[in-house]
């Protein structure tokens, strides 16, 4: 897997991240906004931003002191192409030993 889509998978693995990219879909926060609601220290909760950013899932506007983050949901784009390459795979494959079993089963007799 590329190295790209291993980090958005990482970040999107923990349910505070998920949460946090949830809160930003709709509309840009501060740091301490996000903060808030994760009843967590603000230095903890920069960890979990910066996975998110690393992963390339969130943009930093900063103006004087004040951080704002938005949404980039654009990394999703390439995790969803991965997903889609391997749900055609398995879903062919389960296709495939239905067929197999549905053929190899003992025929009933009128």
């Amino acid at each position: 897997m590329e190295p790209a889509v291993d980090a958005v998978f990482a970040a999107l693995a923990d349910p505070t991240r998920r949460g946090i990219l949830e809160r930003l879909r709709t509309r840009e926060s501060t740091v301490c906004e996000l903060a808030q609601p994760l009843r967590m220290s603000l230095p903890a909760a920069s960890k979990h931003l910066r996975v998110l950013e690393k992963a390339g899932l969130l943009r930093r506007r900063i103006e004087g002191r004040n951080h704002y983050l938005k949404a980039n949901l654009k990394p999703l784009d390439q995790a969803e192409r991965w997903i889609a390459r391997h749900r055609q795979f398995w879903e062919g494959s389960f296709d495939r030993l239905e067929k197999l079993l549905n053929d190899s089963a003992p025929k009933e007799q009128p």
